[in-house]
């Protein structure tokens, strides 16, 4: 199937499951991860309609900008971010979805204070706790939520997840859950309503995330077809 097809096939998914939750299918933001696929597939999503191209790694996107491989379409980052690449970044894309330490946070900040601007953010959030993922821990993301608040030049407008890998069918939704809570409670309590994503669910479980309350889901695989790992750009 091409990209079209596929991403029609992932709108009706995507429709079928807000309808399940008794939403607007209009409510949810789909995002292509386009990591390691070229300019030309980036065109092809953008004309068949995605919302949103994400990429992962920073050396990449900064080459296909070069190419114009996002005209028409936001571009953000949505991969680990380290603290000596965000001035590659700042920017360079509408919103960077994985501010998960107030160390990278107070880089963007700064970042964005020299070029005069602010970053529109989202807070990672290692939902499962895991030892080899970045993000807030659910214990300190009320704290991390306060604290980036006070930052001028980061707008915070909401949350983000990848949950642990799971073998079994629907073995996400538990972290989907919390999630949801932890993006009312915050958004209530400490921002006025003003956040505007909750952006989890992947190709494999993306329709379970939207059942559970998330309105952004970031799709690589199901769209791009998948990634061969030998292959560099």
């Amino acid at each position: 199937m091409s990209i079209a097809q596929n991403i029609a096939k992932i709108r009706e998914e995507i429709a079928q499951a807000a309808r399940d939750a008794g939403r607007d299918p209009k409510e949810i933001t789909l995002v292509g991860a386009s990591k390691m696929n070229d300019a030309a597939a980036c065109r092809e999503a953008i004309a068949a309609g995605i919302d949103v191209l994400g990429e992962n790694r920073v050396q990449e996107m900064q080459q296909k900008l070069s190419q114009n491989a996002y005209d028409g379409v936001p571009l953000h980052f949505i991969g680990h971010l380290q603290r000596n690449k965000v001035k590659q970044v700042v920017g360079y894309v509408d919103l960077i979805q994985s501010a998960g330490s107030l160390e990278l946070l107070s880089e963007i900040d700064k970042c964005a204070a020299k070029k005069e601007l602010v970053q529109d953010v989202l807070l990672e959030v290692n939902i499962g706790e895991e030892e080899a993922k970045s993000g807030f821990l659910p214990g300190d993301l009320f704290q991390a939520a306060q604290a980036a608040k006070e930052l001028p030049h980061v707008r915070v407008r909401g949350l983000m997840a990848i949950p642990p890998v799971e073998s079994e069918a629907h073995g996400s939704i538990p972290f989907f859950e919390k999630m949801y809570r932890f993006y009312v409670d915050i958004n209530e309590k400490l921002y006025n309503n003003e956040f505007v994503y909750l952006s989890m669910g992947m190709s494999g479980d993306f329709a379970d995330a939207i059942r559970c309350g998330a309105n952004m889901v970031r799709v690589g695989t199901a769209i791009f077809g998948a990634r061969n790992y030998g292959q560099t750009n």
